[in-house]
């Protein structure tokens, strides 16, 4: 280890999916956001890459964006202005899986041939057919009823 790389343990997330390093698949890289605060203003982006076969493969298999991760590597720092910083990961925990936020707050519920989608932050309600076809938002979830007389009563009259 060189004098500009340091062993560090850092907690954040993955914002987006881990791509292969190499085309083995073998080493894997991906982006760490780390907040110390809930303010986006204090938001870093840190390059991260792994060369562990076996940590690469769970990197690239098993994380999805959202998990909160813990990651510890060494830090290495620029040598030159033209050089990025990384992180070389040697180990990762995962402390929140991503999936579990969010689908604690966004649920799809079927109802016939429709596919209401409920969040937890939006009183509306998008909806759309089994097949794909865009039925249109409630407003409210009280009004889902009346949306979807109005979208049968345009698709019998064929003025959809």
């Amino acid at each position: 280890m060189s004098a500009r790389e340091t062993i560090i343990t850092l907690d954040g997330f993955l914002d987006e999916e881990a791509v292969p390093g190499n085309a083995q698949g073998t080493t894997a890289r991906f982006r760490l956001t780390i907040s110390p605060t809930d303010d986006t203003v204090d938001e870093t982006v840190l390059p991260c890459l792994t060369t562990d076969p076996a940590l690469a493969f769970g990197v690239l298999t098993d994380l999805v964006p959202g998990d909160e991760l813990r990651v510890t590597g060494h830090l290495q720092l620029p040598q030159s202005p033209g050089e990025p910083i990384c992180l070389y990961v040697l180990t990762l925990e995962v402390l929140t899986p991503g999936l579990e936020l969010v689908t604690s707050e966004v649920r799809i519920e079927r109802n016939g041939s429709y596919l209401y989608v409920f969040d937890a932050d939006h009183t509306t309600v998008p909806i759309w057919t089994e097949s794909g076809a865009w039925v249109g938002t409630a407003e409210h979830p009280a009004t889902i009823s009346q949306l979807l007389a109005d979208y049968e009563r345009r698709q019998s009259t064929g003025s959809a």
